[in-house]
């Protein structure tokens, strides 16, 4: 884009055209379509607006303390002391990023590489699997506001995990992905990417977190892919440091009979958004769209959700928990869309508060668009306090009543974390919990 036709800087903040020149001068080698998607990507970033308190995608949010000035990429690795990814006991394969860069691999067992698994890097993947890659990396448009932070992404993502899985394979141990960011004001692009072929199984965890107190941009998406039959479990813990700016953008696509179960927990940033767009596109397709978050201090979460049913027979299941302390912030918007050949959908949709002090702020907006005349669909949200009685008991017992409110908070996310069938995974997602909730 020629620099007369970009806009101000303030809507592009580091991002600027110099930045994405030297960015995509990293890039040479990778094939031609790798470079003009991201070439449009940048001038579609470049010429959108930052988002606006009129836009209704971004209805409560703090539109005035999304600023992208200040940051400054890296491909820096090798950190010499990170926190170690949730413990979740034997893993089938593992990969960590620094920085936008790979750092270290635990390689597929010979057995599933025999039988076909691939994990391994963006970067590889563009050499190695480049058919794969095109077909399903940020294949679906975004619907959910934040298409100006999805073409950064697009346009400055350097590298990021590719996990795939051939037909009828099953792996029952998890691949555990980690995104480590470190050092002052850097910016970060984590991506995952899971493509799961017919009646194949996997469970991946991705785990994004500062590896100091400093303050990190962060601009992640994946992609997951159910083909007929296949069953994805992907779990995603976020604790960047408190200072953090964040943007995370799930697409899920399930296909005929498919299962999709997707858990996010969120810990950390100053801000963070979070959207999940989930298509079931086949009869039988199901998709289960699990959150929790601790919300303390004056942090702000922000979490658009979208279930779009476009072919008979489906159903999706969404059950959305915050837990909020001090003056800290939540925002829920979920929309279920029924098309009008989905008929027999079976939809629910559940926004659940929890708050711990009078000073937080909690806003929800269920939302339903049917247009089948053959459909079960159920949307709300509740928001309650504390129960005093049941923290009366628990202080009776002698317990200080710091740790009651924090078994109350467990009780509260149980219902979520018991939806896992893997009790390493469960285990390992309270604890990071209970490291939150005792800071």
């Amino acid at each position: 884009m020629p620099a007369s036709t970009l806009p101000a800087k303030s809507t592009i903040g580091s991002f600027t055209a110099e930045a994405f020149a030297e960015h995509l001068a990293t890039q040479n080698g990778n094939p031609t379509w790798w470079l003009e998607r991201k070439r449009a990507a940048y001038e579609k970033f470049a010429s959108l607006p930052m988002p606006a308190r009129t836009n209704e995608t971004w209805r409560f949010s703090n539109i005035g303390t999304l600023a992208l000035d200040g940051f400054e990429l890296t491909r820096t690795a090798l950190i010499a002391d990170y926190p170690a990814p949730p413990n979740v006991g034997p893993t089938a394969a593992a990969l960590a990023f620094a920085n936008n860069a790979i750092e270290k691999r635990q390689p597929v067992s010979d057995t599933l590489k025999a039988r076909g698994v691939i994990v391994t890097t963006i970067s590889d993947a563009l050499v190695a699997h480049a058919d794969l890659l095109r077909n399903h990396f940020m294949a679906q448009p975004q619907k959910l506001g934040s298409e100006k932070f999805a073409a950064l992404h697009t346009a400055f993502v350097s590298d990021g995990a590719f996990i795939y899985v051939p037909q009828g394979v099953e792996i029952t141990e998890p691949i555990v992905i980690s995104h480590y960011a470190t050092g002052a004001n850097k910016a970060v692009f984590p991506h995952t990417l899971v493509v799961a072929e017919e009646n194949a199984k996997v469970t991946v965890l991705d785990y994004f977190v500062s590896a100091d107190s400093g303050t990190h941009f962060a601009c992640g998406a994946n992609d997951l892919y159910a083909s007929h039959g296949a069953q994805i479990t992907y779990v995603a813990a976020q604790s960047w440091s408190p200072t953090t700016l964040s943007f995370q953008l799930n697409s899920t696509v399930v296909r005929r009979d498919a299962r999709v179960q997707s858990l996010n927990l969120h810990l950390g940033a100053r801000q963070a958004r979070h959207e999940s767009l989930s298509q079931l596109q086949a009869p039988g397709a199901f998709s289960e769209m699990l959150a929790l978050t601790v919300a303390t201090g004056s942090q702000e979460f922000d979490q658009r959700t979208l279930q779009i049913h476009q072919a008979p027979n489906t159903k999706s299941d969404l059950l959305y928990k915050n837990a909020l302390n001090d003056s800290a912030k939540t925002i829920f918007s979920g929309l279920i869309i029924v098309d009008q050949d989905a008929q027999k959908t079976d939809a629910y949709q559940s926004n659940r508060n929890l708050m711990l002090s009078e000073e937080a702020e909690v806003n929800s907006l269920p939302g339903l668009e049917i247009q089948a005349n053959d459909v079960r669909c159920t949307h709300g949200s509740t928001t309650s306090r504390v129960d005093p009685e049941q923290l009366y008991y628990l202080q009776s017992r002698g317990i200080h009543p710091k740790a009651a409110h924090q078994l109350l908070v467990f009780g509260f996310f149980e219902e979520v974390l018991n939806r896992l069938e893997s009790e390493p995974l469960h285990a390992a997602l309270r604890e990071l919990i209970e490291t939150k909730l005792k800071t």
